[in-house]
């Protein structure tokens, strides 16, 4: 492992590692958790976010990378829902093969490896990440739970159309793609932020790279993985490094190279995000494995994160 690589990854495994033995060592209880993420997501994301978008100007964005990411994303989901059948596990599985921990994990590691030029091809990844999985997730399992079921009446489909709709809405009006969309409309107005109002989101952002990773070791703590071992290996192979080493196909074929590829290549390496449980949770089916499968890809990534940065980093 080249110095570079070690000296991103380092400091993201000892803040995971902290977070595992404050969970095993009971420091912070399961009860907590709830509490832990909600700081994270409703309060800490939204100032970093919105303050690394706030000077980023629309002609330094480019969708090319983030295209090749969601092709690939979309050929995994796919060729899993053929290999499994159209129905609701199938979906879920296919979500988890293909939804990266891009805030709790990518913004820290991203930020240490590639810097502020990294940071904005991240940003514009996440942006849309949610917004485009998720809605399009929604979609499927809505229509896998209508086959399931076998009926076509239309006042299921309209139920289906305003799941649809709302799921949408969301993605929208969510945490993470709402501060970016902010900052990035606040940075074309051309207004310098106040000291006064800019330290203090400063302060909140650089807050959530430590605690947002000391929580993913914190929740590896709190889960078991249990009899699905096994399937949860199958899962976090695919995820963290079939996903990769199709976006580096599919990014070179639309002729990316550099930075703007190497950080798309190392966002699918990234392991699941932990909105696939939400989905198995409400669509009730494949939880264990869901859960079992996130806890293998995390750990799994500190290995294979460190061969696809290593990789990226030489030839891309």
């Amino acid at each position: 492992m080249n110095a570079s690589v070690l000296s991103s990854l380092l400091p993201v495994v000892l803040l995971i590692a902290a977070g595992y033995l404050a969970g095993r060592r009971g420091w912070v209880g399961g009860k907590a958790v709830r509490d832990l993420s909600n700081l994270i997501f409703l309060l800490l994301a939204p100032a970093l976010l919105f303050r690394a978008m706030s000077t980023v100007r629309v002609e330094q964005l480019s969708l090319r990378p983030v295209a090749a990411y969601f092709i690939a994303a979309g050929i995994i989901f796919a060729g899993t829902l053929v290999l499994r059948g159209f129905n609701r596990t199938a979906a879920v599985l296919a979500l988890a093969n293909t939804y990266s921990n891009t805030v709790m994990i990518g913004i820290a590691l991203i930020g240490l490896a590639y810097g502020p030029e990294g940071m904005v091809v991240l940003l514009t990844l996440i942006s849309l990440h949610s917004l485009v999985l998720l809605t399009s997730a929604t979609v499927v399992l809505e229509l896998a739970v209508a086959h399931e079921h076998a009926s076509t009446s239309g006042e299921e489909r309209r139920s289906m159309i305003r799941t649809v709709g709302r799921a949408l809405y969301n993605a929208i009006i969510h945490p993470v793609p709402l501060p970016i969309i902010a900052g990035l409309l606040f940075a074309q107005t051309g207004i310098q932020m106040p000291e006064a109002i800019d330290k203090p989101i400063a302060l909140l952002g650089g807050a959530f790279s430590p605690v947002a990773l000391v929580m993913v070791g914190i929740t590896l703590a709190l889960t078991r993985v249990g009899g699905h071992w096994q399937g949860a290996l199958v899962q976090a192979l695919i995820k963290n490094l079939v996903h990769p080493l199709l976006t580096v196909g599919i990014g070179l074929a639309l002729g990316l190279r550099g930075l703007p590829l190497t950080v798309m290549v190392v966002a699918a390496a990234l392991p699941m995000g932990a909105n696939v449980f939400l989905f198995s949770q409400r669509y009730r089916t494949a939880e264990e494995l869901v859960t079992a499968s996130v806890v293998v890809s995390t750990g799994m990534a500190l290995i294979t994160l460190s061969g696809v940065m290593a990789l990226a980093n030489r030839f891309l």
